[in-house]
């Protein structure tokens, strides 16, 4: 008869040959396994977390200088309305952050600088700093007879005050829409700014096609420059011409209502 304090080996339990259970080097691998995860955890987690709260770049953009060969005070509203379209085009992507147009307008009044004056270098330095920006973009536009159409933008770091940036593209003043949606692509990426979604909308598909849209943007443009005189009744009417030789001018649409809601836009 077995002694009744005879050692009993658990049902579930196993011995290798040297008399060691089994199963053992399983859990302690299983252990370190878990050890090794949860300080990975930790270490990303902090790094992780500073990516999400650091800030966004934020961008800047003048109005355009007017150097067209003909009619040049006809094309002067597209210093101001170039601008818009430019701001609107960049800040569709949500990574980064783009000064207001309105905002700018607040800064050239108090420096009693207006859309004809050509800022340098080093104005645009001083006006970046006050908008918080890091990138300041100053551009001119060019048309001919043939209404052919140049873009120039460059680029200046407002911490360093050198010129980080150039871009240029040509095209018929028809396809202005188009060309500012190219141009928005061409900055983010120039600039290296954080890549814009996949889905974002571009001009060229609101409005961008339209046989009408040049006239359309010199209407929108004149009217921003009524907007900017407090005229708005002279401002709202040439937003709603501008609708109606582009239906589906997205950006008129938008600072139209904007305007009659007589509420700042979201």
């Amino acid at each position: 008869m077995p002694h009744a304090f005879a050692h009993r080996t658990p049902r579930h339990a196993s011995f290798t040959p040297s008399g060691r259970r089994r199963g053992t080097r399983g859990r302690m691998a299983r252990t370190i396994a878990l050890l090794f995860a949860s300080t990975a955890a930790a270490l990303t987690a902090p790094a992780e977390s500073a990516a999400q709260d650091a800030p966004r770049p934020t961008v800047a953009v003048m109005y355009f200088t007017n150097s067209a060969l003909v009619g040049n005070a006809d094309y002067q509203p597209l210093s101001k309305g170039m601008a818009e379209l430019l701001i609107t085009e960049l800040s569709r992507n949500a990574n980064i952050r783009v000064v207001e147009r309105d905002r700018l307008q607040e800064l050239l009044a108090e420096q009693n600088l207006s859309s004809g004056d050509r800022v340098d270098k080093e104005t645009a330095v001083r006006m970046g700093k006050v908008l918080g920006a890091g990138h300041m973009l100053m551009g001119t536009f060019v048309i001919d007879p043939r209404e052919n159409m140049r873009i120039d933008v460059r680029a200046v770091n407002t911490e360093t005050s050198e010129i980080e940036y150039v871009e240029s593209i040509e095209g018929k003043a028809s396809k202005l829409l188009s060309m500012v949606s190219e141009l928005g692509s061409k900055v983010n990426g120039g600039l290296k700014l954080p890549p814009r979604p996949a889905d974002a909308t571009k001009f060229s598909d609101a409005g961008g096609k339209n046989p009408n849209q040049f006239r359309a943007m010199l209407l929108m443009s004149r009217a921003i420059e009524e907007q900017d005189r407090k005229n708005v009744p002279a401002a709202v009417a040439l937003y709603k011409q501008a609708i109606e030789a582009n239906p589906d001018f997205e950006r008129a649409k938008v600072l139209l209502a904007t305007l009659e809601r007589g509420t700042p836009e979201d």
